[in-house]
């Protein structure tokens, strides 16, 4: 017999959620005029110091090709320098003073924004969710 359930999509459900939560996190960090992909971004070359392209978009899990295009902005606003890398054939990114500083002022605004998603949601659900995502991130 078969199964009257509806067959939801893991897929599609992640994507909601993704998206939901971009778009409160974008809501959040909206007077700083980054979003939250590009705070992420600043925040990991701020980690990772002078890194190539391929090496943030690794560490971020994206493509090399979104990872390009996503930087422009950050580029043409100063927020980040593209500059030759160690090899003379990639290039290397660096955060710059003005990258330093938007990221230091968003700051705030990341952590009541991660503050109110778990007072939503629930601290130790939010929790679980993480860890939920990394496994599938590590699985996938």
């Amino acid at each position: 017999m078969d199964d009257p359930r509806p067959v939801i999509c893991l897929c599609n459900a992640i994507r909601q959620g993704a998206r939901q939560v971009t778009q409160f996190y974008d809501r959040q960090l909206a007077p700083t005029g980054l979003r939250i992909s590009q705070y992420a971004m600043l925040k990991g070359l701020r980690r990772l110091g002078p890194i190539s392209i391929n090496g943030l978009a690794d560490a971020m899990v994206m493509d090399r090709t979104t990872m390009g295009r996503a930087l422009r902005p950050l580029e043409r606003d100063g927020l980040v320098a593209i500059g030759p890398g160690p090899d003379g054939r990639t290039r290397a990114l660096t955060l710059t003073e003005a990258g330093r500083a938007r990221l230091e002022a968003a700051e705030p605004l990341w952590q009541a924004a991660q503050a109110a998603f778990e007072a939503r949601y629930g601290a130790a659900e939010a929790a679980t969710l993480r860890g939920a995502l990394a496994r599938v991130v590590a699985a996938v």
